[in-house]
Protein backbone atom coordinates (compact mmCIF):
# COMPACT_ATOMS: atom_id res chain seq x y z
CA UNK A 1 0.00 0.00 0.00
CA UNK A 2 1.32 3.46 -0.80
CA UNK A 3 2.29 5.83 1.98
CA UNK A 4 0.66 9.13 2.98
CA UNK A 5 3.61 10.79 1.29
CA UNK A 6 2.52 9.35 -2.06
CA UNK A 7 -1.02 10.44 -1.40
CA UNK A 8 0.14 14.01 -0.93
CA UNK A 9 2.17 13.77 -4.13
CA UNK A 10 -0.87 12.78 -6.13
CA UNK A 11 -3.01 15.57 -4.71
CA UNK A 12 -0.25 18.04 -5.48
CA UNK A 13 0.32 16.92 -9.06
CA UNK A 14 -3.35 17.00 -9.94
CA UNK A 15 -3.95 20.43 -8.42
CA UNK A 16 -0.96 21.85 -10.26
CA UNK A 17 -2.13 20.27 -13.51
CA UNK A 18 -5.45 22.00 -13.21
CA UNK A 19 -7.34 18.77 -12.70
CA UNK A 20 -9.72 19.23 -9.83
CA UNK A 21 -9.19 15.84 -8.28
CA UNK A 22 -7.58 14.80 -5.01
CA UNK A 23 -6.70 11.21 -4.48
CA UNK A 24 -4.61 8.90 -2.39
CA UNK A 25 -2.44 6.32 -4.04
CA UNK A 26 -3.91 3.17 -2.63
CA UNK A 27 -7.14 1.27 -2.54
CA UNK A 28 -8.35 0.62 1.00
CA UNK A 29 -8.51 -2.98 2.11
CA UNK A 30 -11.92 -4.60 2.09
CA UNK A 31 -15.22 -3.43 0.70
CA UNK A 32 -17.64 -1.23 2.56
CA UNK A 33 -21.17 -0.22 1.78
CA UNK A 34 -22.47 3.28 1.34
CA UNK A 35 -25.71 4.62 -0.02
CA UNK A 36 -25.94 7.38 -2.59
CA UNK A 37 -26.02 9.89 0.27
CA UNK A 38 -26.71 13.39 -0.96
CA UNK A 39 -25.03 12.70 -4.29
CA UNK A 40 -27.74 12.22 -6.85
CA UNK A 41 -30.81 10.61 -8.30
CA UNK A 42 -32.88 7.82 -6.83
CA UNK A 43 -33.38 4.91 -9.24
CA UNK A 44 -34.52 2.45 -6.57
CA UNK A 45 -37.68 0.56 -7.29
CA UNK A 46 -37.66 1.48 -10.98
CA UNK A 47 -37.11 -0.61 -14.05
CA UNK A 48 -33.52 -1.28 -15.02
CA UNK A 49 -33.15 1.19 -17.89
CA UNK A 50 -29.48 2.03 -18.46
CA UNK A 51 -27.71 4.42 -20.79
CA UNK A 52 -24.05 3.56 -21.42
CA UNK A 53 -21.91 6.33 -22.88
CA UNK A 54 -18.43 5.27 -24.03
CA UNK A 55 -15.87 7.71 -25.46
CA UNK A 56 -14.79 6.06 -28.72
CA UNK A 57 -14.66 2.98 -30.90
CA UNK A 58 -11.11 3.84 -31.98
CA UNK A 59 -9.59 2.00 -29.01
CA UNK A 60 -10.23 -1.73 -28.68
CA UNK A 61 -10.73 -1.60 -24.95
CA UNK A 62 -13.74 0.74 -25.12
CA UNK A 63 -15.46 -1.51 -27.63
CA UNK A 64 -14.91 -4.46 -25.31
CA UNK A 65 -16.01 -2.50 -22.24
CA UNK A 66 -19.20 -1.20 -23.79
CA UNK A 67 -20.31 -4.42 -25.46
CA UNK A 68 -19.37 -6.51 -22.44
CA UNK A 69 -21.34 -4.38 -20.00
CA UNK A 70 -24.33 -4.25 -22.35
CA UNK A 71 -24.39 -8.05 -22.56
CA UNK A 72 -24.18 -8.41 -18.77
CA UNK A 73 -27.04 -5.99 -18.16
CA UNK A 74 -29.27 -7.45 -20.85
CA UNK A 75 -28.79 -10.77 -19.09
CA UNK A 76 -30.36 -9.09 -16.06
CA UNK A 77 -33.37 -8.05 -18.19
CA UNK A 78 -32.25 -4.43 -18.29
CA UNK A 79 -33.05 -2.11 -21.18
CA UNK A 80 -29.69 -0.82 -22.44
CA UNK A 81 -28.77 1.98 -24.83
CA UNK A 82 -25.05 1.85 -25.68
CA UNK A 83 -23.53 4.86 -27.46
CA UNK A 84 -20.01 5.80 -28.55
CA UNK A 85 -19.07 9.48 -28.82
CA UNK A 86 -16.22 9.33 -31.36
CA UNK A 87 -14.05 11.24 -28.85
CA UNK A 88 -16.27 14.32 -29.32
CA UNK A 89 -17.54 16.07 -26.21
CA UNK A 90 -20.56 17.61 -27.94
CA UNK A 91 -21.58 14.21 -29.26
CA UNK A 92 -21.33 12.66 -25.81
CA UNK A 93 -23.43 15.42 -24.25
CA UNK A 94 -26.09 14.99 -26.93
CA UNK A 95 -26.10 11.21 -26.49
CA UNK A 96 -26.51 11.52 -22.72
CA UNK A 97 -29.38 13.96 -23.15
CA UNK A 98 -31.06 11.62 -25.61
CA UNK A 99 -30.62 8.65 -23.29
CA UNK A 100 -32.30 10.52 -20.44
CA UNK A 101 -35.09 11.69 -22.74
CA UNK A 102 -35.50 8.07 -23.82
CA UNK A 103 -36.14 6.91 -20.27
CA UNK A 104 -32.73 5.96 -18.88
CA UNK A 105 -32.78 5.87 -15.08
CA UNK A 106 -29.10 5.01 -14.66
CA UNK A 107 -26.20 6.42 -16.69
CA UNK A 108 -22.80 4.76 -16.97
CA UNK A 109 -20.41 7.32 -18.43
CA UNK A 110 -16.77 6.98 -19.53
CA UNK A 111 -16.13 10.64 -20.23
CA UNK A 112 -14.44 12.01 -23.34
CA UNK A 113 -13.57 15.10 -21.28
CA UNK A 114 -14.17 14.79 -17.56
CA UNK A 115 -14.60 18.53 -17.06
CA UNK A 116 -17.43 19.31 -19.50
CA UNK A 117 -20.31 16.97 -18.68
CA UNK A 118 -21.56 18.72 -15.55
CA UNK A 119 -24.61 20.57 -16.96
CA UNK A 120 -25.90 17.51 -18.83
CA UNK A 121 -25.51 15.29 -15.79
CA UNK A 122 -27.03 17.87 -13.46
CA UNK A 123 -30.08 17.97 -15.72
CA UNK A 124 -30.21 14.17 -15.54
CA UNK A 125 -29.94 14.30 -11.76
CA UNK A 126 -32.90 16.68 -11.60
CA UNK A 127 -34.91 13.99 -13.37
CA UNK A 128 -33.99 11.31 -10.85
CA UNK A 129 -31.19 9.66 -12.82
CA UNK A 130 -28.28 7.98 -11.01
CA UNK A 131 -24.83 8.48 -12.56
CA UNK A 132 -21.88 6.07 -12.40
CA UNK A 133 -18.56 7.40 -13.71
CA UNK A 134 -16.87 4.51 -15.50
CA UNK A 135 -13.07 4.31 -15.29
CA UNK A 136 -12.65 8.08 -15.81
CA UNK A 137 -13.67 10.45 -13.02
CA UNK A 138 -16.10 13.22 -13.99
CA UNK A 139 -15.08 16.50 -12.37
CA UNK A 140 -16.74 19.70 -11.26
CA UNK A 141 -20.25 18.39 -10.58
CA UNK A 142 -22.17 16.87 -7.69
CA UNK A 143 -24.30 14.85 -10.13
CA UNK A 144 -21.89 11.90 -10.06
CA UNK A 145 -23.11 9.31 -7.58
CA UNK A 146 -20.48 6.58 -7.90
CA UNK A 147 -17.14 5.89 -9.55
CA UNK A 148 -15.85 2.47 -10.66
CA UNK A 149 -12.26 2.21 -11.83
CA UNK A 150 -8.85 0.65 -11.37
CA UNK A 151 -6.12 2.08 -9.16
CA UNK A 152 -4.73 4.28 -11.92
CA UNK A 153 -1.79 5.64 -9.96
CA UNK A 154 -0.74 2.04 -9.41
CA UNK A 155 -0.87 1.46 -13.19
CA UNK A 156 1.87 4.05 -13.61
CA UNK A 157 3.77 2.77 -10.62
CA UNK A 158 3.87 -0.71 -12.15
CA UNK A 159 5.22 0.73 -15.40
CA UNK A 160 7.89 2.74 -13.62
CA UNK A 161 8.92 -0.17 -11.44
CA UNK A 162 9.13 -2.44 -14.48
CA UNK A 163 11.57 -0.03 -16.15
CA UNK A 164 13.57 0.36 -12.94
CA UNK A 165 13.85 -3.38 -12.40
CA UNK A 166 14.44 -4.35 -16.04
CA UNK A 167 17.35 -1.91 -16.34
CA UNK A 168 18.48 -2.62 -12.75
CA UNK A 169 18.73 1.13 -12.24
CA UNK A 170 19.86 0.81 -8.64
CA UNK A 171 22.97 -1.15 -9.64
CA UNK A 172 23.72 -0.66 -13.35
CA UNK A 173 26.22 2.00 -14.37
CA UNK A 174 24.09 3.64 -17.04
CA UNK A 175 23.26 6.16 -18.23
CA UNK A 176 20.25 4.95 -20.23
CA UNK A 177 18.36 7.02 -22.76
CA UNK A 178 14.65 7.44 -21.98
CA UNK A 179 11.76 9.00 -23.88
CA UNK A 180 8.64 9.53 -21.75
CA UNK A 181 5.14 9.89 -23.17
CA UNK A 182 1.90 10.84 -21.42
CA UNK A 183 -1.74 10.32 -22.27
CA UNK A 184 -4.39 12.71 -23.46
CA UNK A 185 -4.34 16.02 -21.55
CA UNK A 186 -8.13 15.98 -21.26
CA UNK A 187 -8.24 12.51 -19.67
CA UNK A 188 -8.40 12.61 -15.89
CA UNK A 189 -6.65 9.23 -15.61
CA UNK A 190 -3.63 10.25 -17.67
CA UNK A 191 -2.27 12.34 -14.81
CA UNK A 192 -2.51 9.37 -12.48
CA UNK A 193 -0.72 7.08 -14.93
CA UNK A 194 2.14 9.51 -15.47
CA UNK A 195 2.36 10.47 -11.81
CA UNK A 196 2.73 6.87 -10.70
CA UNK A 197 5.48 6.19 -13.24
CA UNK A 198 7.31 9.48 -12.83
CA UNK A 199 7.44 9.21 -9.05
CA UNK A 200 9.50 6.05 -9.64
CA UNK A 201 11.63 7.29 -12.56
CA UNK A 202 12.23 10.99 -11.93
CA UNK A 203 14.87 10.45 -9.22
CA UNK A 204 16.94 8.48 -11.76
CA UNK A 205 16.53 11.31 -14.27
CA UNK A 206 17.64 13.81 -11.63
CA UNK A 207 20.71 11.71 -10.83
CA UNK A 208 21.66 11.25 -14.49
CA UNK A 209 21.13 7.49 -14.49
CA UNK A 210 18.35 8.12 -17.02
CA UNK A 211 18.85 10.80 -19.67
CA UNK A 212 16.20 12.29 -21.97
CA UNK A 213 17.92 13.46 -25.19
CA UNK A 214 14.75 15.13 -26.52
CA UNK A 215 14.51 17.29 -23.42
CA UNK A 216 10.87 16.23 -23.03
CA UNK A 217 11.33 15.44 -19.39
CA UNK A 218 8.75 17.08 -17.12
CA UNK A 219 10.34 18.74 -14.12
CA UNK A 220 7.62 17.28 -11.91
CA UNK A 221 4.69 14.94 -12.26
CA UNK A 222 2.43 17.99 -12.39
CA UNK A 223 3.84 18.95 -15.79
CA UNK A 224 2.72 15.77 -17.56
CA UNK A 225 0.30 17.52 -19.94
CA UNK A 226 3.22 19.10 -21.79
CA UNK A 227 4.09 15.70 -23.28
CA UNK A 228 0.53 14.38 -23.57
CA UNK A 229 -0.80 12.88 -26.80
CA UNK A 230 -4.29 14.28 -27.37
CA UNK A 231 -6.93 11.60 -27.85
CA UNK A 232 -4.44 8.77 -27.21
CA UNK A 233 -3.85 8.52 -30.97
CA UNK A 234 -1.41 5.91 -32.28
CA UNK A 235 -0.66 8.03 -35.35
CA UNK A 236 0.11 11.07 -33.22
CA UNK A 237 2.39 9.02 -30.99
CA UNK A 238 4.18 7.71 -34.08
CA UNK A 239 4.64 11.24 -35.42
CA UNK A 240 5.98 12.43 -32.07
CA UNK A 241 8.41 9.52 -31.85
CA UNK A 242 9.49 10.12 -35.46
CA UNK A 243 10.31 13.71 -34.56
CA UNK A 244 12.28 12.76 -31.48
CA UNK A 245 14.31 10.11 -33.28
CA UNK A 246 15.07 12.33 -36.27
CA UNK A 247 15.93 15.38 -34.18
CA UNK A 248 17.77 13.98 -31.18
CA UNK A 249 19.07 10.51 -32.03
CA UNK A 250 21.82 11.07 -34.55
CA UNK A 251 25.32 9.72 -34.89
CA UNK A 252 24.35 6.23 -33.86
CA UNK A 253 22.73 7.08 -30.52
CA UNK A 254 19.81 4.78 -29.67
CA UNK A 255 16.80 5.20 -27.42
CA UNK A 256 16.86 2.48 -24.77
CA UNK A 257 13.59 3.00 -22.90
CA UNK A 258 10.18 4.42 -23.82
CA UNK A 259 7.60 5.09 -21.13
CA UNK A 260 4.29 4.59 -22.93
CA UNK A 261 1.22 4.93 -20.72
CA UNK A 262 -1.01 2.68 -22.83
CA UNK A 263 -1.08 0.24 -25.71
CA UNK A 264 -2.42 2.58 -28.38
CA UNK A 265 0.54 4.93 -27.94
CA UNK A 266 2.89 1.96 -27.78
CA UNK A 267 1.73 0.79 -31.22
CA UNK A 268 2.62 4.15 -32.75
CA UNK A 269 5.96 4.23 -30.97
CA UNK A 270 6.78 0.72 -32.17
CA UNK A 271 5.90 1.63 -35.76
CA UNK A 272 8.20 4.64 -35.56
CA UNK A 273 11.07 2.55 -34.24
CA UNK A 274 10.64 0.00 -37.02
CA UNK A 275 10.65 2.77 -39.63
CA UNK A 276 13.85 4.13 -38.13
CA UNK A 277 15.58 0.77 -38.55
CA UNK A 278 15.32 -0.61 -35.04
CA UNK A 279 14.85 -4.37 -34.85
CA UNK A 280 13.71 -6.58 -31.96
CA UNK A 281 16.78 -7.77 -30.19
CA UNK A 282 19.86 -5.89 -29.12
CA UNK A 283 18.81 -2.35 -30.07
CA UNK A 284 15.05 -2.51 -29.44
CA UNK A 285 14.14 -0.43 -26.39
CA UNK A 286 12.15 -1.37 -23.32
CA UNK A 287 8.55 -0.25 -24.02
CA UNK A 288 5.68 -0.20 -21.56
CA UNK A 289 1.94 -0.29 -22.24
CA UNK A 290 -1.50 -0.78 -20.74
CA UNK A 291 -4.77 -2.55 -21.66
CA UNK A 292 -3.58 -5.86 -23.17
CA UNK A 293 -4.98 -5.02 -26.61
CA UNK A 294 -4.68 -7.88 -29.09
CA UNK A 295 -2.15 -6.16 -31.35
CA UNK A 296 0.01 -5.27 -28.37
CA UNK A 297 -0.07 -8.76 -26.93
CA UNK A 298 1.13 -9.96 -30.33
CA UNK A 299 3.87 -7.33 -30.11
CA UNK A 300 4.87 -8.66 -26.70
CA UNK A 301 5.12 -12.18 -28.12
CA UNK A 302 7.25 -10.79 -30.97
CA UNK A 303 9.57 -8.94 -28.53
CA UNK A 304 8.40 -5.53 -29.79
CA UNK A 305 6.80 -4.53 -26.50
CA UNK A 306 8.14 -5.40 -23.07
CA UNK A 307 4.97 -5.46 -21.00
CA UNK A 308 1.42 -4.27 -20.65
CA UNK A 309 -0.51 -3.41 -17.52
CA UNK A 310 -3.66 -5.50 -17.68
CA UNK A 311 -6.85 -4.12 -16.27
CA UNK A 312 -9.38 -6.93 -16.48
CA UNK A 313 -12.28 -4.84 -17.69
CA UNK A 314 -14.57 -7.84 -17.31
CA UNK A 315 -14.14 -7.43 -13.55
CA UNK A 316 -14.89 -3.72 -13.88
CA UNK A 317 -18.03 -4.58 -15.83
CA UNK A 318 -18.99 -7.13 -13.17
CA UNK A 319 -18.64 -4.48 -10.48
CA UNK A 320 -20.74 -1.94 -12.36
CA UNK A 321 -23.36 -4.61 -13.03
CA UNK A 322 -23.46 -5.30 -9.30
CA UNK A 323 -23.77 -1.60 -8.47
CA UNK A 324 -26.64 -1.19 -10.93
CA UNK A 325 -28.45 -4.17 -9.43
CA UNK A 326 -28.09 -2.66 -5.97
CA UNK A 327 -29.37 0.71 -7.18
CA UNK A 328 -32.42 -0.81 -8.84
CA UNK A 329 -33.26 -2.85 -5.73
CA UNK A 330 -32.79 0.15 -3.47
CA UNK A 331 -29.92 -1.52 -1.62
CA UNK A 332 -26.80 0.24 -0.42
CA UNK A 333 -24.18 0.29 -3.15
CA UNK A 334 -20.91 -1.56 -2.59
CA UNK A 335 -17.82 0.65 -2.68
CA UNK A 336 -14.36 0.34 -1.12
CA UNK A 337 -13.15 3.94 -1.15
CA UNK A 338 -15.00 6.93 0.27
CA UNK A 339 -12.08 9.33 0.72
CA UNK A 340 -9.82 9.47 -2.33
CA UNK A 341 -11.72 10.80 -5.32
CA UNK A 342 -12.64 14.45 -4.83
CA UNK A 343 -13.97 15.84 -8.10
CA UNK A 344 -14.01 19.43 -6.94
CA UNK A 345 -17.64 19.31 -5.84
CA UNK A 346 -17.80 16.14 -3.77
CA UNK A 347 -15.86 13.07 -2.76
CA UNK A 348 -17.30 10.41 -5.03
CA UNK A 349 -17.91 6.98 -3.45
CA UNK A 350 -15.73 4.62 -5.48
CA UNK A 351 -14.83 1.01 -6.12
CA UNK A 352 -11.19 0.40 -7.10
CA UNK A 353 -9.81 -2.75 -8.72
CA UNK A 354 -6.17 -3.80 -8.94
CA UNK A 355 -4.21 -3.89 -12.23
CA UNK A 356 -1.40 -6.37 -12.94
CA UNK A 357 1.68 -6.61 -15.13
CA UNK A 358 1.70 -9.03 -18.07
CA UNK A 359 4.94 -10.01 -19.84
CA UNK A 360 5.65 -12.56 -22.55
CA UNK A 361 5.71 -15.55 -20.21
CA UNK A 362 2.32 -14.58 -18.72
CA UNK A 363 0.29 -14.32 -21.91
CA UNK A 364 -0.98 -17.90 -22.05
CA UNK A 365 -1.82 -18.29 -18.37
CA UNK A 366 -3.07 -14.81 -17.58
CA UNK A 367 -4.78 -13.66 -20.76
CA UNK A 368 -5.65 -16.79 -22.74
CA UNK A 369 -6.43 -19.35 -20.04
CA UNK A 370 -8.58 -16.77 -18.25
CA UNK A 371 -10.64 -16.30 -21.41
CA UNK A 372 -9.76 -12.61 -21.79
CA UNK A 373 -8.23 -13.35 -25.20
CA UNK A 374 -8.36 -16.30 -27.57
CA UNK A 375 -5.11 -17.98 -28.53
CA UNK A 376 -5.95 -17.27 -32.16
CA UNK A 377 -6.28 -13.55 -31.37
CA UNK A 378 -2.58 -13.31 -30.64
CA UNK A 379 -1.11 -15.96 -32.93
CA UNK A 380 -0.74 -18.76 -30.40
Amino acid sequence: MASGRNARKISSLLLLAGVAVGMTACAPQGATNTGSGDGGGDASGTECNVGISMPTRSLERWINDGEGLKTKLEGDDCTVDLQYADNKTDAQISQIQNQVAGGAKILVVAAVDGKTLGPALEDAKSQGVTVIAYDRLINGTDAVDYYATFDNYKVGTLQGEFIRDTLDLDNAAGPFTLEPFAGSPDDNNAGFFFGGAWDVLQPYVASGKLTVPSGKSPATSADWQAIGILGWGSDDAQAEMDNRLQSFYTGGQKVQVVLSPNDSLALGIEASLASAGYAPGADWPVITGQDADKANVQAILEDKQSMTVWKDTRALGDQVQKMIGEIVKGDEVTVNDTKSYDNGKKVVPSFLLDPQVVVKDDVQKTLVDSGFLKASDVGL
